[in-house]
């Protein structure tokens, strides 16, 4: 799934949710864009995310948009540019 979110930072609460939010989704993901993740999730862990960020954000001041990709995700996502992405499914190796 992406996440992608903007938040209003012109007060100090808004600073602090943008941190929250940015942590939230570290937590469940990579960034790949300032206010973009990518998430690879199951069920239980979208809904726990999801309540999350919503329990987060100021409806009437910051903007959340949760897309979810499917299992074919990888066919869908075509990257141009440098800071390529982590493969987050794929074995660590050390």
């Amino acid at each position: 799934m992406l996440i992608t979110y903007d938040v209003s930072t012109i007060t100090p609460a808004g600073r602090r949710r943008l941190q929250k939010i940015s942590k939230l989704c570290q937590n469940y993901g990579q960034r790949v864009q300032n206010s973009v993740f990518e998430c690879v999730v199951d069920s239980a862990q979208l809904a726990k995310l999801k309540n999350q960020l919503i329990n987060t954000i100021e409806k009437e001041e910051d903007s959340l948009r949760i897309y979810q990709l499917g299992n074919n995700y990888k066919s869908k996502v075509e990257h141009i540019g440098m800071k390529e992405s982590l493969d987050v499914e794929a074995p660590l190796i050390f």
